[in-house]
């Protein structure tokens, strides 16, 4: 099984910046692709950037330009770095994992348990 952890919400003013860390745990697992969703208040849970094992990254329109994911391997942690912040953009915020125990196995979805992100002067 696979275990994520986030970290790094908060209440920050328009215009302002965060950084959200993912850190992952498990064994013998072969992630394929990290993401981060969100899910503001009173609506549906969004995909906001998606990071593939090949290095290939996407975002949604909403935050192009103003939101990057990265990864460091060595610590198992997947970052999500959010600039010019707008208030549209409060909402939970929850990592995911999409995951196989072996290189022909189906993929298993994992989520964090969500870090509440406040964009509010």
């Amino acid at each position: 099984q696979v275990q994520l952890v986030e970290s790094g919400g908060g209440l920050v003013q328009p215009g302002g910046s965060l950084r959200l860390s993912c850190t992952i745990s498990g064994s013998r697992f072969i992630w394929r692709s990290m993401n981060w969703y969100r899910q503001p208040p009173g609506k549906q849970r969004e995909l906001v950037a998606s990071l593939t094992f090949g290095g290939s990254t996407n975002y949604a329109d909403s935050v192009k330009g103003r939101f990057t994911i990265s990864r460091d391997s060595a610590k198992n942690t997947v970052y999500m770095q959010m600039s010019s912040l707008k208030p549209e953009d409060t909402a939970v915020y929850y990592c995911n994992s999409v995951w196989a125990p072996s290189p022909i196995s189906a993929s298993v979805n994992s989520w964090g348990q969500g870090t509440q992100v406040t964009v509010s002067s």
